[in-house]
């Protein structure tokens, strides 16, 4: 099955961006999803993507799956970023270490349910 036909890929994704037109389309906010659901979302559909794109060109197709490193390392990129180096650059973001708690489990959450090899 393609990463796109997943339905706990595409949960995600749906979510994500229900999320997204509540707070900027029509200006609903509920601060616990505004603070964290994006986060919870983000590494499934970062890595879900990722690894679309990984069985299209890597020699084992379907049967790709990230290792436990490689999503550590997601993660740890993610967080660098988000969460260190974009606060320091602007003032529109802020550190938060219960995002970087999120993005844990949205990884934890990929490994279960997406990141499993699928028959061609």
């Amino acid at each position: 099955m393609k990463i796109w036909k997943n339905p706990y890929f595409l949960g995600p994704c749906v979510a994500f961006w229900a999320n997204q037109y509540l707070e900027k389309g029509v200006g609903i906010f509920v601060p616990l999803l505004f603070s964290y659901l994006d986060d919870l979302l983000a590494m499934p559909v970062i890595l879900g993507t990722t690894l679309q794109v990984f069985r299209w060109i890597h020699p084992a197709g379907a049967l790709f799956r990230f290792s436990s490193m490689q999503m550590v390392v997601g993660v740890a990129y993610i967080s660098l970023l988000f969460e260190v180096l974009l606060p320091l650059w602007s003032e529109i973001y802020t550190r938060d270490f219960w995002d970087v708690v999120c993005y844990a489990i949205g990884a934890l959450y990929f490994c279960h349910f997406i990141n499993i090899p699928t028959a061609k």
